[in-house]
């Protein structure tokens, strides 16, 4: 309800500040095509988040896992290609992406997994090798030009809705599905609650962290390929400010860093509330480094407001745990002074 009433009052009050430019159908259009890239990134984030982990590399991924299916379109489809043949090499480019999103995932699952890196230095390095591999790959340049069904992925719209917002609506019903209605849900918030007691219960914790990182570098690169298909281009440094963005979206929308505990739909409150923060900023005409400035401060006071918050209820329970304990004694106690016909003295 908290990070209801905060969206609501961000959307209230940047309605009023500029009515004439942000409460409009352009405006609401536009905002549309912009959030589903680094909303699939924060899903992506939230996943590996829900371990007690973190995901760093998941632009690195992204971004690459872009370029090799930019190139299969580029580079391997024959330029006269046309009808079926430009739609069987798109399906081509697609799985190229997943797949490689998915490779991505198992090795940074590998190393936390099975190595034993600790999450955040194992993505840390792993981002820094698959933007390396991009950079050689592309020496850095950005390769573009893709066929109209690739850039109606990130361009067009069915009816009034753009097909981006329908893709990350699409993902994130599926993964609200998946972490309330499956065994790998129940699994992971119980692995992120308490990992000791879920290897205890027969959870495989090593194999829950391989399909949980593998589950985000395939979201990662669903992002990279809209981010790919808006832009019709891929580079390797797309999208450097989007990993920010995704924890802050994370922690904002009420996960836990420390694990178990957060949900899709507060995901979604919480990108809801930046991007209205977002296009309210570039109407008022703020600089990008100031929006930096502004999505740093906002990460931090967040996480102080939920720590602080977290505090007060654990000592709220053990209180209540401690005032109730002291109430069954009281009771025991008072039921053995009590006089018991034929009780021996």
């Amino acid at each position: 309800m908290r990070l209801l009433a905060i969206t609501v009052v961000v959307f209230v009050t940047m309605s009023l500040v500029r009515p004439d430019r942000f409460f409009t159908p352009d405006n609401f259009s536009s905002m549309a095509f912009q959030f589903p890239e680094f909303g699939l990134l924060a899903i992506a984030m939230m996943i590996t988040m829900l371990t007690g982990g973190i995901d760093l590399s998941i632009v690195g991924i992204a971004n690459l896992s872009g370029i090799l299916a930019a190139l299969t379109l580029t580079r391997l489809m024959p330029p006269d290609a046309a009808g079926i043949q430009v739609v069987l090499y798109s399906l081509l480019a697609v799985a190229i992406s997943l797949v490689t999103g998915i490779a991505c995932g198992l090795f940074n699952g590998f190393l936390i997994g099975y190595v034993g890196i600790v999450p955040i230095l194992a993505t840390l390095g792993t981002m820094q090798l698959y933007t390396g591999i991009a950079i050689v790959i592309t020496q850095g340049a950005a390769v573009y030009g893709f066929p109209d069904i690739i850039t109606f992925l990130g361009n067009g719209s069915l009816w009034i809705f753009p097909v981006p917002f329908l893709i990350f609506g699409a993902f994130a019903l599926a993964f609200s599905l998946l972490l309330n209605k499956t065994s790998y849900g129940f699994k992971l918030y119980l692995m992120g609650t308490n990992p000791t007691a879920a290897r205890f219960s027969g959870i495989d914790n090593t194999l829950m962290l391989l399909k949980t990182y593998m589950l985000s570098g395939l979201m990662a690169a669903v992002a990279g390929f809209v981010v790919l298909a808006r832009t019709n281009s891929a580079k390797a440094d797309y999208g450097s400010s989007y990993t920010l963005q995704a924890i802050l979206i994370a922690v904002l929308g009420g996960v836990n860093p420390s694990g178990g505990f957060g949900t899709v739909l507060g995901l979604v409150l919480a990108i809801l509330t930046l991007q209205f923060l977002s296009s309210g900023f570039n109407m008022l005409r703020f600089s990008n480094f100031f929006k930096e400035f502004i999505w740093g401060a906002v990460l931090l006071v967040v996480m102080v407001v939920n720590y602080v918050s977290n505090t007060r209820s654990n000592r709220e329970q053990a209180r209540r745990r401690r005032e109730a304990e002291r109430q069954a004694d009281v009771a025991r106690g008072a039921e053995s002074s009590v006089w018991r016909p034929g009780a021996q003295d």
